[in-house]
């Protein structure tokens, strides 16, 4: 390469005095490199040689390496499977060893079994032959017995022909009065114990019924009732009825079109009387015309403004009175029409009594009795409030106030037994619940007690002393009783005097004389009762 390196440098330097001599140096360095390649082949040969050599030694080392180690494995594998088969040899002796001392137990218990078995059914044999000995007894005491029986039938039946005969009668007559005076007899001490059981039940009953009503009583406080029912509105002088007049009567024609109350302007000095059947509207009315006489000015326009509003604040009012009363007496969940009809009770009134504090009164009797018995406070007092809802509404609509109440109650949703309670509080439809019974006890303790209704505690005994005597001035009528606060009397006849047929028409006829010659409000119930009674005296 140096010379390669040098001829390349000669003939750049001077190409034309040393081409000659380049040439022949290309040449020569040719020849050295194919002699150098050649020579280096022969040496890289004999390397390889040499190596090959090595690598047949080693692989002959090796493999005499392996020969022996594939000995000493084979030895170790031959020791290794001889012990494994003296273990298996060992652990297979050691099983049979044992399976056979199992065996031996095996038979021992079979042994034994085998002999217990023997004992029994030697027992068994023994036990047989005893009970077929006994069989053989009690056949032969079965014979003796049959024999027996045979000659005690004879004289039996001899014993009865004996006292047919002496008796004059057959067994089937004889039999069948001692079974009539068994059962008279039976009969008899039956109705003395259902008698004397009754009697006591009904005691008993009293007197609770006495103790729960009027601990009732006791704890609820009711007011008397009004004796004004008449609207009166105070004027501040007379010359006011002029201006309520109005040219040509036209601001009390506004002020009635308005309400649908009438208005009487008479010669009483300073005071208005209003006149309808609504006590709502002639609340209405009343305080309509407050409003009016104290701002002074009256006329068609103003009238009509001043109802309108009264009639808003009133509604307010009557929803308030509602709530009141739910709240007064605990019960929540009212449907907001109920409430208003509540409400609206505040200004109606029964025979005196406000229908307001009435419901009231009846809902916490029937709550203090509900509780007293254990029975259901909530439904006893939401039944009490509701019993008389009816009456909101009963003069707008056809029905009684007991029908409008149940369909009130059903309209919004409340409780068949809430309805029951309703429709059944006057005795219309048979009760379902207890809590029905004390809703309707609670009305008539509400409404009869003295002072309760317009009318005084003289005046309500003598009703009641001159409704008995009118019942008891018939022939064949042996006690007479005001009971219900004079809404019903009970009159008990004489069973010898007044059969059944006639005790209907004798209740008839004290109806009729009532109607004549009584006077009372609402009505009154006339119930006979004719009782048959057989006593006798054991001596």
């Amino acid at each position: 390469m140096n010379y390669l390196a040098l001829g390349s440098l000669f003939l750049v330097v001077n190409d034309g005095l040393f081409i000659g001599l380049t040439v022949g140096l290309a040449v020569a360095v040719l020849a050295g490199v194919v002699a150098g390649f050649f020579v280096g082949g022969l040496f890289k040969r004999k390397q390889i040689d040499k190596r090959l050599g090595e690598v047949e030694q080693r692989a002959a080392k090796m493999i005499e390496d392996a020969s022996l180690e594939c000995k000493t494995l084979k030895k170790e594998a031959l020791l290794e499977a001889k012990e494994q088969g003296l273990q298996l040899k060992n652990e297979l002796e050691k099983e049979n060893r044992e399976k056979r001392s199992e065996l031996q137990k095996q038979e021992q218990r079979l042994v034994q079994k085998e002999d217990i078995l023997d004992k029994k059914e030697e027992s068994l044999l023994k036990q047989t032959n005893a009970l077929e000995q006994q069989k053989r007894e009690l056949a032969n005491h079965e014979a003796e017995i049959k024999k027996t029986q045979e000659k005690v039938n004879h004289q039996h039946q001899l014993m009865i022909e004996e006292l047919e005969k002496v008796a004059q009668l057959t067994k089937d007559e004889a039999k069948k009065l001692l079974t009539n005076e068994i059962l008279d007899e039976t009969r008899h001490e039956v109705a003395l114990q259902v008698r004397n059981i009754e009697q006591t039940a009904k005691d008993e009953a009293d007197t609770a019924a006495k103790k729960i009503i009027s601990l009732a009583i006791q704890r609820c406080a009711a007011d008397q009732a009004s004796e004004i029912t008449v609207s009166v509105v105070p004027l501040p002088s007379d010359d006011m009825k002029a201006r309520l007049i109005g040219r040509e009567g036209r601001n009390i024609r506004a002020i009635e079109n308005a309400t649908g109350i009438e208005l009487i302007i008479d010669d009483t000095p300073e005071v208005v009387i209003l006149s309808g059947f609504d006590p709502v509207r002639r609340e209405i009315a009343r305080l309509s015309l407050e409003k009016l006489i104290s701002d002074g000015r009256i006329h068609p326009a103003r009238i009509e403004e001043t109802v309108e509003k009264v009639k808003k604040e009133m509604d307010a009012e009557i929803k308030q009175a509602g709530e009141s009363a739910m709240f007064e007496v605990g019960i929540f969940g009212l449907h907001p029409e109920i409430i208003k009809l509540l409400g609206r009770l505040k200004y109606r009134t029964s025979y005196g009594q406000n229908v307001y504090k009435h419901s009231i009164e009846v809902a916490q009797l029937a709550g203090l009795m509900a509780q007293e018995l254990g029975l259901d406070v909530n439904l006893a007092k939401r039944a009490g409030l509701l019993h008389d809802i009816g009456k909101a509404v009963d003069h707008e609509q056809e029905g009684t106030h007991i029908q409008l109440g149940a369909d009130i109650a059903k309209k919004y949703r409340e409780s068949n037994n809430v309805i029951n309670a309703i429709a059944a509080h006057h005795g219309d439809v048979e009760p379902k619940t207890v809590e029905a019974v004390l809703v309707a006890a609670a009305d008539a303790i509400s409404g009869a007690r003295p002072g309760a209704r317009r009318e005084t505690g003289t005046n309500y005994v003598k009703r009641l002393e001159k409704l008995e005597a009118l019942a008891s001035s018939f022939s064949g009528v042996d006690k007479s009783y005001a009971i219900q606060a004079g809404r019903e009397v009970r009159v008990i006849v004489k069973p010898e005097q007044i059969d059944d047929a006639q005790a209907v028409f004798l209740a008839k006829d004290i109806a009729k004389k009532i109607e004549n010659e009584l006077e009372y409000p609402g009505q009154i119930k006339v119930n006979v009762i004719r009782e048959f009674r057989a006593s006798e005296f054991a001596k």
